[in-house]
């Protein structure tokens, strides 16, 4: 798997950072996270494959958040799109897309799937495939504002060095022991439980514009990355709160009681041209943080 920020600003987009955007590549298929404005240009930029967008998760309709949507539309028409596009947002989304893609007159001829999401503080299970899970849960901001969790599913993986025991590699029969199944092999009984082993999912958190909750804590527990604004500094608290947003600070903190693996912050305010400052403060909460830029990638 792969993340790309795309845009790591906050309401102004400056000469180094775009609106926000993240594109988490996990292989047959690209999800989105929020597409500010000109997300399909840093798309290209970044070299990465616009076709392969297959879901997109707005965390809320704040113009940064939202208006890279009818380019993006529009252009998935243009370049003959026929699969399905899930859209997944709070209340109102399906109301606010129409308009939108009325407004700008965004026609398209695929298909255009829209779940709304209550913003509530209970965590939802929101979309389950066999390979991954999305979670949501409220967040405290000025608007309905969602939060959202990938979960990978756990995979089982051959044991190869047992394998080699029984001169057995590339073969169809291992395909059996994946799934589970005992097999024969030279007159031999090999086991599934001893030829296989179950490699966890990775867990990926995206937090943006929110007030600090230690609530948002236990939504983000164990995650592998936990991507989480920092808007302002901690001498700025008072109007980060006031603004419905985190310190870089507080997303510290945060990491640390979620238990987190790795935390990188982003959601920058135009004020820090040099995110150092913002950076060292995250950093004497949680150790292993670091701050995000425009094109930065990152493989799981």
């Amino acid at each position: 798997m792969k993340l790309v920020f795309l845009g790591t600003a906050s309401s102004f987009p400056t000469r180094e950072r775009n609106h926000p955007s993240l594109y988490l590549d996990i292989g047959p298929e690209a999800l989105l996270f929020d597409c500010g404005e000109n997300t399909q240009r840093q798309i290209r930029i970044a070299n990465l494959s616009p076709t392969k967008i297959s879901k997109i998760f707005l965390t809320h309709w704040h113009g940064d958040h939202v208006l890279g949507l009818p380019g993006l539309l529009q252009s998935f028409e243009l370049n003959g799109r026929k699969a399905e596009l899930s859209i997944f947002g709070p209340d109102k989304t399906k109301e606010r897309l129409h308009y939108m893609t009325k407004s700008f007159e965004v026609r398209v001829g695929y298909r255009i799937n829209v779940t709304e999401i209550a913003a509530e503080s209970k965590i939802k299970r929101i979309l389950q495939t066999p390979d991954y899970e999305i979670h949501a849960t409220k967040t405290s901001h000025t608007v309905p504002c969602l939060a959202y969790t990938f979960i990978e599913r756990p995979r089982v993986k051959i044991n190869t060095e047992f394998l080699k025991k029984y001169g057995l590699a590339a073969h169809p029969l291992v395909g059996e022991l994946q799934r589970g199944k005992d097999i024969q092999w030279k007159g031999k009984t090999i086991k599934a439980k001893d030829a296989t082993y179950i490699k966890p999912g990775k867990k990926i958190t995206y937090i943006l514009d929110a007030v600090y909750d230690e609530k948002l804590a236990v939504f983000a527990k164990d995650s592998d990355v936990l991507i989480c604004e920092a808007t302002f500094s901690k001498e700025l608290e008072a109007d980060a709160k006031e603004k419905g947003h985190m310190t870089a600070q507080q997303a510290g903190k945060l990491a640390k009681k979620a238990d987190a693996k790795q935390l990188i912050i982003t959601h920058f305010s135009q004020r820090y041209r040099d995110t150092s400052e913002l950076l060292a403060e995250a950093k004497k909460e949680f150790k292993n943080t670091i701050a995000a830029r425009d094109f930065l990638e990152i493989k799981i």
